[in-house]
């Protein structure tokens, strides 16, 4: 005979109507005890009385619900979200199977599914990971081979914080970790906070806003860290957005991003590393969930609502947070090279472009056109397919340079300001112009170097 085995209620009632048959008992007291009428109570004795104690099981028991999920279907989504949103929180990757898959379910059903899997969300709670890590240590134990419990431990790992542990830097300045966040940091418009944190300390070394996530953000960050604390050793940075080899459909150098930053960290002497995996660089993408639960707090409290105030408002906000969270800089430690002067980082975070002279003796870059002035603010002339790299400045100055000379550029106007005919125009001495001297890597050769170690660097990565 198959074995019965009953719930902790189905086990009640049977011992209850089991007894009222045997004794011929209260009928009242035990539809009292049970909770249900005394009519139930003759319906449950006649069914014990023909099936025994089969009779208690639930129907639906072993029985799969008419609207349940098949299997095929279950593994889509597991399969989806490990291969495609595999980064999304619960809640964003049902969203997405709804606007991109055309695939309905609910949260819910996502969290259930993948959970049951040991699929957790980078939002997990530290409680949830707990739970879920105990429970395959309890399934490990039960296992016998080595292949099975390699196969639970595997798991066991993955449950662990999406940013494991490392071990610190030895010195202050010795790695820089960078990124850019998007968040609702303020007011109604999503904006982009570019971060920069040491690895060895945990201290913020520059913060900035921009409404995307750009080379002058960036840049911004650097000279932060430059001005006050010098030349670090080494950058890590993210390199599947900003720091893309070549921007898609442009062919443009002056969009070319990875390019312009990793020629002022190479003029600087810093050894910049990219890397797309998160896990490259844990301690800035710790530190902006920090930042995500305090900043747009203190921007609400302080009324701030433009990029401008909440800039302003970041240069304090540095040495509060540093104040709080940072392990103490040991200045004895510290590995930052001199600070170089203010001067001369505006010209090292530069934008450098390619261009040719025309036929009008000028250049023309973006959508103006430009001439060459001397230090004594004379015009140069140089003949049609002269090649010149154009420098644009971080203070937005512009220069140029041809062989091993530096020029000044100035805008020539589509309509004179005042004309030689009609208007009285008074008689201006040239001045003298400031125009830095080729004591840096300007040089056309240095450059076209530099980019053709690039390329083929990126030909061989890929």
């Amino acid at each position: 005979m198959r074995k019965v085995e009953l719930k902790m209620k189905e086990e009640l009632k049977y011992k209850e109507i089991k007894k009222l048959d045997e004794t011929n008992g209260n009928k009242k007291r035990v539809a009292t005890k049970l909770s249900c009428t005394v009519r139930h109570v003759n319906r449950m004795l006649e069914g014990y009385r023909t099936y025994g104690k089969a009779y208690f099981i639930h129907g639906n028991r072993g029985r799969k619900p008419k609207h349940a999920l098949t299997e095929e279907f279950k593994n889509q989504i597991i399969d989806l979200y490990l291969s495609k949103y595999w980064d999304c929180s619960y809640t964003l990757f049902s969203e997405l199977l709804a606007t991109r898959e055309n695939i309905s379910i609910s949260v819910d059903e996502v969290r259930v599914l993948l959970t049951k899997e040991f699929i957790l969300s980078p939002r997990a709670h530290k409680s949830t990971r707990k739970r879920l890590k105990k429970e395959l240590k309890l399934q490990q134990a039960k296992l016998k081979t080595k292949k099975e419990k390699a196969k639970i431990q595997e798991k066991i790992v993955s449950l662990q914080d999406a940013h494991p542990r490392q071990p610190r830097c030895q010195y202050f300045g010795e790695e820089i970790q960078m990124d850019a966040c998007e968040h609702l940091w303020f007011g109604n418009t999503k904006t982009f906070l570019h971060a920069a944190i040491d690895d060895a300390t945990g201290a913020l070394v520059g913060l900035y806003f921009d409404t995307q996530e750009t080379l002058n953000g960036y840049y911004n960050v650097t000279k932060q860290i430059l001005l006050k604390y010098g030349i670090p050793y080494k950058f890590k940075t993210d390199r599947r957005t900003v720091f893309e080899y070549k921007k898609k459909g442009s062919s443009l150098l002056e969009e070319d991003t990875f390019t312009q930053f990793a020629y002022a960290c190479h003029q600087l002497g810093i050894q910049l590393e990219t890397s797309s995996v998160p896990e490259f660089k844990p301690r800035i993408e710790r530190v902006f969930e920090t930042l995500q639960g305090r900043l747009p707090q203190e921007f609400r409290l302080a009324n701030i609502t433009t990029i401008s105030e909440a800039n302003e408002f970041l240069k304090q906000y540095i040495k509060k947070f540093n104040e709080q969270f940072a392990i103490y800089i040991n200045h004895n430690k510290s590995v930052f090279e001199n600070q170089p002067t203010e001067q001369k980082i505006n010209l090292i975070l530069a934008v450098l472009t390619k261009r040719i002279v025309d036929k009008g003796h000028s250049i023309k870059f973006m959508n103006k056109y430009y001439q060459f002035i001397n230090k004594l603010g004379t015009p140069i002339y140089f003949n049609h397919g002269t090649m010149c790299i154009v420098i644009k400045s971080f203070d937005n100055k512009l220069y140029a340079t041809v062989d091993e000379n530096v020029f000044a550029l100035k805008e020539i106007p589509k309509v004179q300001a005042l004309s030689e005919n009609f208007d009285e125009i008074p008689e201006v001495k040239p001045k003298r112009i400031y125009i830095p001297q080729m004591d840096h890597p300007w040089k056309r050769k240095l450059f076209d170097d530099f980019i053709d170690k690039q390329e083929h660097r990126f030909e061989m990565v890929s």
